[in-house]
C-alpha cells in the first residue's frame, strides 16, 4: 500500500474554490478506486498550504486509477474547474509507504 500525498499551494483569495475542488474529488475519488483519506484546506498557519491525501495499492494501480479519474465525468469537470478559476498556484506529489505498523503497545 503506497500513501500519495499532493501538497499543493493555492490562491489565500480562493480558499472557496479550493473548498470545493476538495468536495468534488471526495465523491470521485473513492468511485474512480483510490481510498481517500481527504482533503485539508488550510486553517491556523499556513494560508497557502493545502493537502490531500490516499491510498492506492502501488504505482501500477495509481497509474489504473488516474487513467480512470480522467475519464470519470466528475473528474473531467473538477480538473476543468481548476484550470479556469486558477485557485491551484503549485501541485506536489509524494508517494510513501508506513514504516511504522504495527501500531499500537504489543508488550
Amino acid at each position: 500500500m503506497l500513501t500519495c500525498i499532493i501538497r499543493y499551494h493555492i490562491d489565500p483569495t480562493k480558499k472557496a474554490q479550493f473548498e470545493e475542488y476538495s468536495r468534488n474529488w471526495g465523491r470521485a475519488i473513492p468511485r474512480c478506486g483510490a481510498d481517500l483519506i481527504g482533503y485539508y484546506a488550510p486553517h491556523e498557519g499556513s494560508s497557502t498550504l493545502a493537502y490531500g491525501i490516499y491510498n492506492v495499492a502501488s504505482l501500477s494501480g495509481y497509474e489504473a486509477y488516474r487513467a480512470r479519474l480522467a475519464a470519470d465525468p466528475l473528474g473531467r469537470e473538477n480538473y476543468e474547474f481548476a484550470q479556469k478559476e486558477k485557485f491551484l498556484l503549485r501541485e506536489d506529489r509524494t508517494f510513501l509507504k508506513l514504516a511504522s505498523a504495527p501500531h499500537g503497545n504489543s508488550a
